[in-house]
């Protein structure tokens, strides 16, 4: 997807400003309400931010590329829960060969943990949408990190 200048400015601004609120986008971007800051997002940065479990805006991954570069130091921040925590421990890395939901569900119960295959498939997923996760389609979904594990700062989710 091709970003105009106004959607790569205003990207760099919820790189910069991560997590951060309608409100806080909406006095900078100079808007009306923050439901035209939701629509602006959904319009045109759709596949570039997620909504953290706060309700936050958080820019994905591959935002924070963009912005920075492909060799960008910065660490992404996210928020997570124990299983989540869990996978992303396991998981292949992103140079690795992608693994299935059951090979995930393996990992993790060889490295003490034994959550229920649901459970796992919903964390990937989570994952998934908050790019710190890929899906890669082979015969059955496969799932390896997008990121390396050193350019993430994980914090737990308060339960």
């Amino acid at each position: 997807m091709t970003l105009s200048d106004e959607a790569r400015q205003r990207l760099a601004d919820i790189v910069e400003r991560q997590p951060t609120k309608n409100g806080e986008l909406q006095e900078l971007w100079d808007m009306d309400s923050g439901s035209e800051v939701h629509q602006y997002l959904e319009s045109e940065l759709k596949e570039y931010y997620y909504r953290n479990d706060d309700s936050l805006i958080c820019a994905t991954p591959e935002a924070t590329a963009l912005i920075d570069g492909e060799d960008s130091e910065r660490v992404q921040t996210i928020t997570v829960t124990p299983l989540q925590q869990a996978v992303v421990d396991v998981i292949a890395a992103p140079d690795e060969e992608s693994q299935s939901v059951v090979a995930v569900l393996h990992a993790l119960r060889e490295a003490g943990e034994d959550p229920e295959v649901d459970d796992v498939r919903s964390a990937l997923r989570s994952l998934a949408d908050k790019g710190i996760v890929e899906t890669i389609q082979k015969t059955v979904p496969t799932f390896r990190l997008a990121v390396a594990r050193e350019n993430l700062d994980i914090e737990l989710a308060e339960a």
